[in-house]
């Protein structure tokens, strides 16, 4: 896991899963605050497993709540155009247009939208 800092947002790059469920999320935020002391926070797409964008598991709701439970506004960077699902699709719409969690694209947009206030 790579984790670098740009303003006051912690920017996690990894090649494995980090977030597999609540537990892991927990020890994901807590880790990362730790080393740099951000409440703001974006990670890769491939590093949370794939059930979680299947609404149906009820994962994505369980590990979100965690980020909001603990303040870490919290963007996850990747492309979503293979979802299909329109639930999925809602959500991450409807996600976006909020304060604290966002599915962007890139690490410039997740920026752009972290820092708003």
């Amino acid at each position: 896991m790579n984790i670098k800092t740009i303003k006051d947002i912690a920017i996690v790059n990894s090649d494995e899963i980090v977030i597999k469920d609540t537990q892991t999320a927990i020890d994901f935020i807590m880790s990362v605050k730790y080393k740099t002391n951000c409440s703001k926070i974006a990670i890769n797409k491939k590093a949370i497993i794939e059930d979680f964008f299947i609404l149906s598991t009820g994962i994505a709701g369980e590990i979100l709540q965690k980020f909001i439970n603990y303040q870490i506004k919290f963007a996850i960077i990747g492309d979503y155009s293979k979802y299909t699902s329109k639930p999925l699709k809602d959500f991450i719409y409807e996600s976006n247009k909020g304060k604290d969690i966002f599915f962007i694209a890139n690490e410039d947009e997740a920026i752009q939208m972290l820092s708003k206030e």
